[in-house]
């Protein structure tokens, strides 16, 4: 194992006698604005989604790929991100990462077809993967006092919880008054602006040692969830016997297999298996992936239903989103008070049963139903279940584990709730596929058939999800042994390192 030491430069090359950054609280608020524009690029285009996909004419099976492409990249380089960002040097890895992301954004926005977009999405995953942990680490490193670091990641967190309702808005009156393409573009001023004023103010550190990175373990876990992905897509064109639906599929097993193979036998690791491998934290990436897949599917789903089916214009889709945020940042600050007197077991319980109770509830939404009647209600069940779950599944995952160990831990429920819900988008938007399929069959093919078999899509999808959530509630039971004496006492985020 390498041994990694820390240093920290200013602008001077000269270290403050008590080693803090007299520009810290600066240097905050220009990471926070970073970590905003990542949290607000996930909502933010989910909202303008069905515009693009009109604009654009992508199809039903491959409109998942505007969100896949993106929480793919992010989830599956998320942890070789950490490394570059710890031995290139966390600031350089901040600037570079954030005029990427500017430049990703740009061809995204001025995509004239649906391939350049899925590209440009992945783009934009890939330099998010290295500037959400050099954020962390910037901030690790940038507070040294423990009260005060305690603030920092205060903030960091309020920004992460806030940030989505925000996008939801920003996005619906984006779409709505200029184009769905400046939900990408509004990145580009945002990113370079924030770029330069780190140059400045953001002090540099990086670890000092040999710079070892696992590029057989990073390629393989990516090209094989890509499969995996690809997979499912074709199955909703083509069925799920289809020999090119299976043969993705196989290669996606056997390069997940490989990955496996390459994670032991490797000298540094992209994924140690020793941190996946103790079951409290092996449930808590498990759950994580499951709940990543009911949660983005739903988003994806909801969002057809209120602008295609119930003619919502995209504003007014951003604001029927907004109990969904309230009720998790609610919920997340109950969840921490929570926690430290049960212990991690109870509230992901209680949280997974709510969730699953509010996905089913969405099952009764229809052509005539209303919002407050048929989609609050499972919303805010949602949404309180979820702020349960997330504050206690990040403490989780880091029960027990080596100091060395603990970026790697706490950067895996970022990255496994980003390929979750990578593989949760794709599979549903499958079952989506295959449901409205099946009612036309059955009903014909006319305007009222039409409109109903989209409801039994989406119906059918969010079934699927609330057994996704339910099946993490398993792994939960089943796996879950820690109490309230076994949580860390910092449940602060970690960089992946």
């Amino acid at each position: 194992m390498t041994t990694i030491t820390e240093r920290v430069y200013d602008g001077t090359g000269v270290e403050p006698p008590d080693g803090r950054d007299p520009q810290r609280w600066l240097a905050l608020s220009i990471i926070a604005v970073a970590q905003l524009m990542i949290v607000l690029d996930a909502s933010i285009v989910n909202i303008a989604l069905p515009k693009a996909q009109a604009d654009l004419d992508i199809s039903v099976a491959d409109r998942q790929w505007v969100v896949t492409a993106y929480t793919l990249a992010f989830g599956g380089l998320l942890l070789l991100g950490g490394r570059i960002a710890d031995f290139v040097g966390r600031k350089r890895a901040f600037v570079g990462g954030l005029l990427g992301f500017a430049l990703a954004s740009a061809l995204g926005g001025l995509a004239p077809n649906a391939s350049l977009l899925f590209a440009a999405r992945a783009l934009q995953g890939a330099f998010a993967a290295v500037l959400a942990p050099a954020s962390l680490s910037l901030i690790t490193v940038t507070f040294t006092e423990s009260k005060e670091r305690a603030r920092a990641f205060g903030v960091y967190g309020a920004i992460a919880g806030g940030g989505a309702a925000i996008g939801l808005i920003l996005g619906g009156v984006l779409t709505e008054f200029a184009s769905w393409r400046w939900c990408l573009l509004v990145n580009i001023p945002i990113a370079v602006l924030t770029a330069a004023a780190a140059l400045p103010i953001v002090r540099e550190s990086r670890a000092e040692g040999k710079a070892r990175y696992d590029i057989p373990g990073t390629i393989t876990v990516t090209a094989g969830l890509v499969s995996l992905v690809y997979g499912f897509t074709k199955a909703a064109e083509d069925g799920w016997s289809s020999p090119v639906t299976l043969g993705f599929l196989s290669a996606a097993v056997a390069l997940l297999v490989a990955f496996v193979v390459i994670e032991a036998r490797s000298a540094a690791p992209l994924l140690p298996l020793r941190v996946a491998w103790e079951r409290n934290r092996g449930a808590s990436f498990i759950s994580s992936l499951l709940i990543g897949g009911g949660l983005f599917a739903m988003f994806l789903f909801l969002t057809y239903y209120f602008q295609a089916s119930l003619g919502y214009s995209a504003l007014r889709t951003g604001f029927a989103f907004l109990p969904f945020s309230g009720g998790i940042i609610v919920s997340a600050g109950i969840a921490s008070q929570l926690l430290p007197r049960t212990g991690p077991k109870i509230p992901m319980v209680g949280g997974t049963v709510l969730s699953a109770v509010g996905l089913l509830y969405l099952t009764r939404i229809g052509l005539d139903t209303g919002y407050v009647s048929h989609v609050l209600p499972g919303e805010l069940l949602i949404s309180i279940g979820l702020g349960l779950v997330f504050v206690p599944m990040s403490s989780l995952a880091l029960i027990g584990v080596e100091p060395h160990d603990a970026g790697v831990a706490s950067a895996l429920v970022n990255a496994t709730q980003q390929v979750g819900g990578s593989l949760g988008t794709a599979l549903l938007n499958t079952v989506f596929a295959t449901a409205v399929t099946n009612y036309l069959v059955k009903h014909g093919p006319g305007p009222d058939s039409q409109a109903q078999a989209q409801i039994s899509g989406y119906t059918t999808a969010f079934v699927w999800g609330a057994v996704m959530i339910l099946i993490a509630l398993v792994t939960i039971v089943v796996l879950v042994r820690a109490g309230k004496e076994d949580v860390p006492a910092e449940g602060m985020p970690v960089h992946a390192g």
